[in-house]
């Protein structure tokens, strides 16, 4: 999504939507912390239900991107066109869809919590994550916005292989497996 964002809309639109992935990350690594993610990766019926949510949100995404692409001229994507705050809340309901995120949070956070300060070390972590997370964001908006300047005639690419993107990562996700 920072992606398409940034080659529609720009790096800072990009960024400023992404706040809505990292402020959904930030209940998911608490929890995380409090155990639900062992409820989560030893409940199959709550593991599936969370991964076919995400699974078929993503899938409606790049159904609805692919859809417009052919829409899209040279300069910008035509048809809807996201405001800010519409961008803002599809990055947190997809980062909330994915129940990969609360696994890594849950299997492999642990593993560097120092359980004498348990709180304080996992605090760390989700720290460290959400600095990473908005290098990444940064990266492909930057990718995105590079793309579309390279591209002015042949966004609607750019945004078909976004909307493909969304799709593999939607059908991805229904091939992933409940941790043992």
């Amino acid at each position: 999504m920072a992606l398409t964002n940034g080659a529609q809309r720009g790096v800072g639109f990009a960024v400023i939507a992404s706040l809505g992935r990292l402020i959904a990350f930030i209940p998911m690594i608490v929890v995380s912390a409090l155990g639900m993610g062992l409820i989560l990766s030893a409940s199959g019926v709550v593991f599936t239900v969370v991964k076919f949510v995400g699974a078929a949100y993503l899938i409606y995404l790049g159904v609805k991107i692919l859809r417009s692409s052919s829409k899209a001229d040279g300069n910008m994507f035509v048809g809807q066109t996201l405001t800010l705050g519409q961008a803002f809340w599809r990055e947190g309901f997809v980062a909330l869809g994915n129940p990969k995120a609360i696994l890594v949070f849950a299997a492999f956070f642990p593993q560097f919590v120092v359980s004498e300060a348990y709180a304080q070390s996992y605090t760390i972590i989700g720290l460290i994550f959400l600095v990473l997370e908005v290098g990444a964001i940064l990266i492909y908006a930057l990718l995105g916005r590079l793309a579309a300047r390279s591209a002015t005639l042949n966004i609607q690419w750019i945004h078909r292989a976004s909307g493909i993107g969304m799709i593999v990562f939607g059908a991805l996700l229904l091939l992933t497996q409940r941790p043992a």
